[in-house]
């Protein structure tokens, strides 16, 4: 819908007389193809996997190969802003409060006095060494205070960057979360550049309070609403969470609060809830998240004019180095060093400050609210997230493995909310006829794999919670339980349907020539299920339960 809107913007800006939408339509449809055919190959690339999409749009843009001219600010603020929402949800969604409740106050503390500290470090010595005035100053450290969520997610996923001490939850929670301060940051400087008079105090109360209660407050209806089952059917509850998303941002921000905090709290409510089928709500918005992630990064490439940037690149290079080496290490080890953290993992939280999509946005905002600064503020702002991405994403997981902080016991998804902690859990029945292999034995005898469990027992007399020394017999009714496959990297499990007229018609499993990389292990016909074995004879409409080997590209 989003990238529809865009599309649609850029025929409306630049149409002619006799044009039509073939033009955005094929743009549209490219830009998504490469996205796609794309995205496992980045997955192979050393390089932060946004900074490519970042390139893409530069090479559709007014000074790459298709040179499509394009500047407007508005459009580009307003699609940000709404995939800004989206990321900000899913974060607060993703993150597993269980598992950082450790980190949890050092997080808030980097996320809150963090942002600040960084803004007013990097303010000053902007001040010194680039002779900005003051206020300018403070504008370009609240625009840039904050890390970027998707990046840090996006490079701790791909890489498998499970850190020790919890410094992974650490590094979610702190980006995640740190966003609405820097937007209120932001705000306050484009106030005071712009001469209005405002309460610093009293807008900060009422950006975080309403943010606050209007968070909390959505994330607990929609988690009441979605247990009273009102809902006809599991796709409507993904609707349902998509406009309780928007609500959590729209309500607090016509009510001049924080709406970035207020849909992130709601996120992290749902989230952290027990929710029928959640696996299906992760599915749809880590999809959602990823094309908004890849949609800001595209078009924050498109707006940019490649030739404008030598012009900012000098300071915007001085003003990353004080943020990486000075303002950020500062910061972080005042902070973490009363928790008792260690100097390797301050190190690796200072390092770990990366600037992203947010900054630009609140950049966007900034020159479309008409302040006016020495360096253009966009073209600014963009080659520092730029610097940082391919810099400190780039060296990140190196970083981490020369500071000895890689745990290689964990598992970077336990962090996240959609990770199972326990794989979920699959019934089956199976009946026990009277010369069945196990009529007669106790469960016990039977010496079952730990993984799988007899549930219980339907016997005609009632229902049998079993125990070792439960006795089978015939007619008894068993209800296993056992872990569900899922799909590895390489082996997936695939459904076949056999047509009449196939060759495999009427052979037994032993004639069928197999290519190495297939497996049948399972056969469905009719209600019936059938473990194969040699002589097993394939029937037309059996449908086939295929173990596919993947080979490794």
């Amino acid at each position: 819908m989003v990238i529809i809107y865009f599309f649609v913007i850029i025929y409306l800006k630049h149409k002619k007389a006799g044009d039509n939408l073939n033009e955005p339509l094929l743009l549209m449809g490219f830009v998504i193809l490469i996205c796609i055919l794309l995205n496992r190959t980045l997955e192979k690339v050393p390089v932060p996997s946004l900074l490519i999409f970042i390139a893409l749009g530069m090479f559709f843009g007014e000074n790459g190969v298709f040179k499509i001219p394009f500047n407007d600010y508005m459009a580009v603020n307003t699609i940000c802003s709404i995939s800004l929402i989206f990321i900000m949800f899913y974060g607060g969604f993703g993150t597993n409060i269980k598992a950082a409740k450790p980190v949890l106050i050092p997080s808030v503390l980097m996320s809150t006095l963090g942002v600040v500290g960084t803004a007013c470090v990097l303010a000053l010595f902007a001040h010194w060494t680039l002779k900005l005035p003051w206020l300018e100053c403070l504008l370009i450290g609240s625009v840039i205070s904050s890390t970027d969520a998707a990046s840090v997610f996006n490079i701790l996923r791909s890489q498998k960057l499970a850190l020790k001490y919890n410094t992974d939850s650490l590094l979610e929670i702190e980006s995640g979360s740190n966003d609405p301060m820097s937007y209120m940051l932001t705000a306050v400087a484009i106030a005071l550049l712009s001469g209005q008079s405002i309460s610093i105090p009293f807008l900060l109360a009422q950006q975080l309070i309403v943010g606050i209660l209007c968070g909390v407050l959505m994330g607990w209806l929609a988690v009441k609403l979605l247990h009273k089952k009102l809902l006809p059917s599991q796709q409507s509850h993904t609707i349902f969470l998509l406009s309780i998303m928007v609500l959590a941002y729209a309500i607090p921000s016509e009510l001049n609060g924080n709406g970035y905090l207020s849909v992130y709290l709601c996120g992290i409510w749902i989230g952290n809830s027990s929710l029928p089928q959640k696996k299906y709500l992760v599915h749809f918005f880590d999809v959602l998240t990823h094309v908004a992630q890849v949609l800001i990064f595209f078009l924050l490439g498109l707006l940019v004019t490649p030739v404008d940037l030598p012009y900012v690149i000098k300071p915007a290079l001085i003003l990353m180095l004080i943020l990486t080496l000075i303002a950020r290490p500062v910061v972080s080890a005042v902070l973490l060093t009363p928790f008792r953290a260690k100097l390797n993992q301050i190190i690796l939280v200072s390092w770990s400050g990366l600037r992203g999509a947010a900054s630009i946005v609140f950049a966007i905002a900034s020159v479309l609210s008409g302040v006016q600064t020495t360096y253009n503020l966009y073209n600014l702002v963009f080659c520092m997230v730029l610097f940082s991405i391919s810099i400190q994403g780039t060296l990140l997981p190196l970083v981490a493995k020369k500071l000895s902080m890689i745990d290689s016991m964990a598992d970077i998804g336990r962090t996240f909310t959609d990770y199972q902690e326990d794989s979920d859990i699959h019934f089956i029945k199976l009946c026990v006829s009277l010369h069945h292999p196990w009529c007669g034995k106790s469960l016990l005898q039977l010496q079952l794999p730990p993984d799988l469990l007899v549930a219980m027992i339907v016997r005609k007399q009632g229902v049998i919670i079993p125990t070792g020394d439960t006795k089978l017999i015939h007619g008894d009714l068993l209800v296993l339980a056992a872990r569900s496959f899922e799909d590895r990297e390489n082996l997936t499990l695939n459904e076949v349907v056999v047509e009449r007229g196939q060759r495999i018609v009427n052979c037994s499993l032993s004639q069928i020539p197999r290519a190495h990389t297939n497996r049948i292990i399972l056969i469905k016909r009719g209600i019936n299920t059938i473990i194969p074995t040699g002589s097993t004879v394939i029937k037309a409409g059996d449908i086939l339960v295929l173990a596919q080997t993947l080979k490794k590209s």
